[in-house]
């Protein structure tokens, strides 16, 4: 592994020229993007979490609040010897390790049945449910004569 390799985004960033200032690549920052859809019975949202499962999101509604977040940690490793001494510590060739967190929120509208809020994770596409409440049709009032 080239040990220059680690600055290649640092520098991406620079001008033809060489003089510009070098625009810092944010690409392992993670804020999912979500789609809202209003509809005549229930808000939807449809929020891309690829390689999520649903034991890796947590969902909470507070004062019309809803807040999806997530948190989590991997560690992938790769070694082309074993040392054959277990007193020595390994000497990593290669060892890469991830982390990512979100957190988004929305204000929902007044109108949301909070207890009826239903979420489902298929094929890594977070879908939530977010029903309305009944519109009070409206109605007459008698006008009674003293």
């Amino acid at each position: 592994m080239n040990e220059l390799a680690l600055f290649n985004d640092l520098f991406d960033g620079f001008g033809d020229d060489g003089f510009m200032m070098p625009s810092f690549n944010y690409k392992k920052a993670f804020a999912p993007k979500v789609d809202v859809k209003e509809e005549k019975d229930a808000y939807t949202m449809d929020m891309d979490l690829p390689g999520k499962t649903d034991k890796d999101i947590n969902i909470e509604f507070n004062n019309n609040v809803l807040t999806i977040s997530s948190e989590s940690k991997s560690e992938k490793e790769e070694k082309k010897e074993e040392k054959a001494e277990a007193k020595e510590a390994p000497k990593y060739l290669i060892k890469e390790r991830s982390y990512s967190k979100f957190s988004r929120s929305f204000s929902l509208p007044d109108d949301v049945e909070s207890e009826n809020i239903s979420a489902k994770v298929e094929n890594g596409v977070l879908h939530i449910t977010l029903p309305r409440k009944a519109i009070a049709a409206p109605r007459r009032i008698a006008i009674t004569a003293a």
